[in-house]
């Protein structure tokens, strides 16, 4: 293993220099900013452009400027094989297209590195499950994307959730919406390639849902690839009314939404990203805001990794099992999707990493 807890900065390599790419090289020198010791090393990608520290990319959510690197102190690569050889590496973000993420996290970990690999995994949950294996085989660890866990509104539910707080959670609803991704065209016009909305977008209230409510007994989705509804069915002693609408079909133009509004027995939870205060609490007759840490979900999602790797951990808030799981439940989604009935979902079959 080419990085141990104690040993100094965490040294870092970034694979793809898209909007993600950029997005991780801000985060890192956020954290060493603010105490995570680690060090850019090494990127790759296919654009000279890009290795040359020349970027520019924009995504749904603003990750904050100056993301990016100093050519003459970093290593630059073309191929994703070099830097995996390159012994200086000890944590490899990819952040690569959806469709190269399986491959190239199982060539890491063998590579010996520590692995965080953008959501999603894989469209195929059997793709995923091959990254868990390797991971197991691996003394790495091996963090997915899911950012959302990370993000304070989120946390913040899941912990009042958890604790009772509020009593148990009659209804949740969660909504995730989006004109077209305006980069990398090419590539998220082709749904064969990133599973569409449901799968690259979607995914991220899927996996909260199954996080903080556990596995629900049976989906029902609606829509369109690009555009869908889930009801999410639990037994007895799980929430009555649990819905997820993801899409990226609006007009261009649209204001990306990212909301969720959560009604627990003594209370209601009321977030939405486009709204100044973003966290509302009801509760008593009276409306109140929750104070919220000023970090992206990206940013607590890299420190808690590198968190993890300095004090040589095994432990993770988001694991590859997770990433298996989560995928599972898209694809029972997508088959209620195309069938228009309702699908049960099977048991988790692996073991923890």
């Amino acid at each position: 293993m080419t990085a141990t807890g104690g040993s100094g900065p965490i040294r870092v390599g970034v694979i793809g220099l898209g909007f993600m790419g950029q997005t991780h090289l801000r985060c890192y020198r956020a954290a060493s900013a603010a105490g995570c010791a680690n060090r850019l090393v090494a990127v790759c990608d296919s654009s000279a452009e890009r290795r040359a520290g020349r970027i520019e990319a924009a995504g749904n959510i603003a990750t904050g400027q100056g993301a990016a690197f100093d050519p003459v102190s970093v290593r630059a690569y073309a191929d994703a094989a070099d830097l995996l050889a390159d012994g200086d590496v000890d944590l490899v973000s990819i952040c690569t297209h959806t469709d190269t993420h399986a491959d190239l996290a199982i060539a890491a970990l063998e590579a010996g590195k520590h692995v965080l690999v953008e959501k999603p995994v894989a469209i195929a949950s059997r793709d995923v499950q091959r990254v868990a294996e390797a991971a197991r085989a691996s003394d790495g660890l091996c963090m997915p994307g899911l950012c959302i866990r990370f993000w304070p509104a989120w946390a913040w539910l899941r912990r009042r959730i958890v604790e009772g707080a509020f009593g148990p959670v009659r209804s949740a609803t969660f909504h995730r919406l989006a004109s077209p991704p305006g980069w990398s065209s090419h590539f998220y016009t082709d749904d064969s390639r990133t599973g569409g909305a449901l799968v690259d977008l979607h995914i991220h209230d899927a996996d909260f849902v199954r996080w903080v409510f556990g596995d629900p007994r049976s989906v029902i989705t609606a829509g369109t690839l690009d555009h869908v509804t889930t009801i999410y069915r639990y037994g007895e002693g799980g929430p009555g009314h649990v819905v997820a609408e993801g899409g990226w079909d609006h007009t261009h133009g649209f204001e990306f939404r990212m909301r969720y509004v959560v009604l627990f027995e003594h209370a209601t939870a009321d977030f939405d990203l486009g709204r100044s205060p973003q966290l509302l609490i009801a509760r008593d007759g009276r409306r109140e805001a929750v104070d919220l840490e000023p970090i992206s979900g990206y940013d607590a999602e890299i420190r808690a990794l590198l968190a993890a790797i300095a004090a040589g951990r095994r432990e993770l808030d988001a694991t590859i099992d997770d990433a298996v799981t989560v995928a599972r439940l898209l694809e029972a989604e997508r088959a209620s999707l195309e069938t228009g009935r309702e699908v049960e979902i099977q048991p988790p079959r692996h073991r923890g990493h």
